[in-house]
């Protein structure tokens, strides 16, 4: 069967609120039902906005590192303590970006986003996003008693392309890479080290019908699309590898 993405038109929010409520409301309000093996994506932006993970940009007090990362990268100063904050990690930047890494992920000032948020605010990643993910999970089997993946989806800028995709924070009840070592080429070859970043695929493909600006669809359906679900707790560590392993940061870092 065909793979079909179904983005839902949801209602904003502002103040913090129920995810998996405002999931059941914007699946009524859409005439759309959930199926066994479908995969749910949904935008980390809005469950920062359902955690509360707003900031108001006027409050924040900037530390004296604060206001060194201010003027190295041209940041404003509450922004750069807001990146230090999130950050475990960061590798350097240029003006007006910091690359972080922050609990596995790395992004430009730790992804931190200022759009779809008022004036004088910022949205921070979510809090706990694979704790989440599987709670959303758990409940849409206990409301409906089907098996679904579950994936929040936030976008970011790929290494020297124009434009940005989806990738995958967290996901809960599906497999989120498919091992193709061993496995052979058109040519008979064995492939060594090839991974399938199912998730991040599956995430690409729905943050392209969800939008990036006003559209307001926080949630998508991905419907057939083949991939492996499972009960078992996702493992971060099962998306993502160590800085010091990344192809990127270690052939920049030994740039001539």
């Amino acid at each position: 069967m065909e793979l079909t993405v179904l983005p839902l038109l949801a209602e904003r929010r502002q103040d913090r609120f129920d995810v998996f409520e405002a999931l059941l409301e914007t699946l009524e309000k859409n005439d759309v039902k959930l199926q066994e093996g479908d995969v749910l994506v949904i935008s980390t932006k809005y469950i920062s906005n359902s955690q509360g993970r707003i900031v108001d940009l006027s409050k924040i007090k900037t530390s004296q590192e604060g206001l060194e990362i201010s003027k190295k990268y041209q940041l404003k100063p509450e922004i750069a303590e807001i990146i230090i904050r999130e950050s475990d990690k960061i590798f350097g930047g240029i003006g007006g970006f910091v690359i972080t890494s922050a609990d596995n992920i790395m992004a430009p000032n730790a992804g931190i986003d200022k759009s779809n948020a008022k004036k004088g605010k910022a949205i921070l990643y979510p809090q706990n996003p694979y704790l989440i993910s599987e709670q959303i999970r758990r409940k849409i089997f206990l409301k409906m008693s089907i098996h679904v993946g579950v994936i929040l989806v936030d976008s970011r800028l790929m290494p020297a392309r124009i434009g940005t995709s989806g990738v995958a924070v967290a996901c809960a009840g599906i497999e989120p890479v498919l091992d193709m070592r061993a496995k052979k080429d058109l040519d008979g070859n064995p492939l060594k080290v090839t991974f399938q970043a199912v998730v991040d695929n599956i995430a690409t493909i729905a943050n392209y019908k969800m939008g990036e600006g006003g559209e307001s669809k926080p949630f998508a359906i991905v419907r057939n699309s083949e991939a492996k679900l499972t009960d078992r707790k996702i493992n971060p560590s099962e998306m993502a590898i160590s800085p010091d392993q990344c192809v990127y940061v270690r052939g920049l870092a030994n740039a001539p």
